[in-house]
């Protein structure tokens, strides 16, 4: 049978919940995937088995070819999917770096984070270590895995400094419960989504410890605050986050018991201990490695950002959570917008 003129070869690389969503969303849409899991125990797991259990019931469909050989997976590939936790992009990069001449010419970045030794982005890793021969597109929004998997309506966001690649991965992805929008603004799409889980983990603190709606309500608020201070001084723009990679993906990672991130921080307010709650979730939550970032981007960009500051003391220095929040909410009294924007 011959090939549709839209159907592409596509490597997805990261086997977590995301990297096999989207492969399942892009084999839907007639593609042929191959998935690349680093560990080959658990690649062979997963081939064998077909299941991912954070996923509950879904069965990976045949067709995704699953892999733990890196250069099998990309070579002939039209599309490279990159969905590892950020902690595992720079090695993951280094393996990527030694099979260059295999790398299609459009590299899609569904990492959210920071490398916390040099602050940069994953676009930034990526552009660094593969050079200028590449187009880099960041897909980024609302979407737990959960949920786009079962084909639940969502809208994400595909941004690029190239204006036609940002187009190219908008109709890649682009489907009847998965729309997708376009934007030039790579870093600020960055920022939203990786800043947002040091939120979500302060905001499942507050419902940890038993506190209302009010309280996340404003904690929420004051932390999306803190993100466009860094995320503007930064050269964002400030729009960016009021969109879905911005306060959309906020809104969510904030308040569904999808986000590993909220729920890790609702296991600290009850009580658990940081190895405790990281168990019970059991899968990456970004938001405590992103933390000692976002901490390390305050002073340097001279930002004041006492939520995140307040999350990083109860992960690291043993703060009690209430404690911590009396400390927010007795601080020196002050304008909301203080220059009058």
């Amino acid at each position: 049978m011959a090939k549709k003129k839209d159907q592409f070869k596509i490597a997805v690389l990261g086997a977590g919940s995301w990297g096999i969503t989207l492969a399942y969303l892009l084999k839907e849409k007639g593609n042929e995937v191959r998935l690349w899991e680093f560990d080959p125990r658990q690649s062979k797991m997963l081939d064998k088995k077909r299941c991912f259990s954070p996923l509950k019931n879904f069965v990976i469909p045949s067709e995704i070819k699953i892999s733990s050989s890196l250069k099998k997976t990309i070579e002939g590939s039209n599309f490279l999917v990159i969905a590892v936790p950020s902690k595992a992009l720079k090695s993951t990069v280094m393996k990527i770096k030694k099979i260059k001449e295999t790398i299609p010419p459009l590299l899609i970045s569904a990492v959210k984070g920071f490398d916390y030794a040099t602050l940069k982005r994953p676009t930034e890793i990526l552009r660094e270590e593969l050079g200028r021969s590449f187009h880099i597109c960041v897909l980024s929004g609302p979407s737990h895995a959960e949920e786009v998997i079962r084909k639940m309506p969502t809208a994400i966001v595909s941004a690029s400094a190239n204006r036609q690649a940002a187009r190219q991965v908008q109709k890649l992805f682009f489907t009847d419960y998965f729309r997708v929008y376009t934007s030039d603004d790579i870093k600020g799409v960055e920022l939203g989504g990786a800043l947002k889980n040091v939120i979500a983990v302060a905001s499942g603190i507050t419902s940890g410890l038993g506190l209302g709606d009010n309280t996340r309500a404003a904690l929420i608020t004051r932390g999306n605050s803190e993100i466009k201070q860094l995320g503007t001084k930064m050269g964002a723009r400030h729009k960016t986050f009021n969109g879905l990679s911005g306060m959309g993906d906020l809104i969510v990672t904030c308040f569904s018991m999808h986000s590993r991130n909220y729920r890790f921080g609702r296991y600290i307010g009850e009580g658990m201990s940081f190895s405790e709650a990281e168990k019970k979730v059991g899968t990456t939550a970004e938001g405590i490695y992103t933390v000692k970032s976002c901490i390390k981007l305050s002073k340097k960009y001279n930002i004041p950002m006492p939520v995140c500051a307040k999350v990083y003391d109860i992960l690291y220095k043993g703060k009690n959570p209430a404690e911590a929040t009396e400390e927010l909410m007795t601080r020196p009294l002050k304008s909301e917008y203080p220059e009058g924007g």
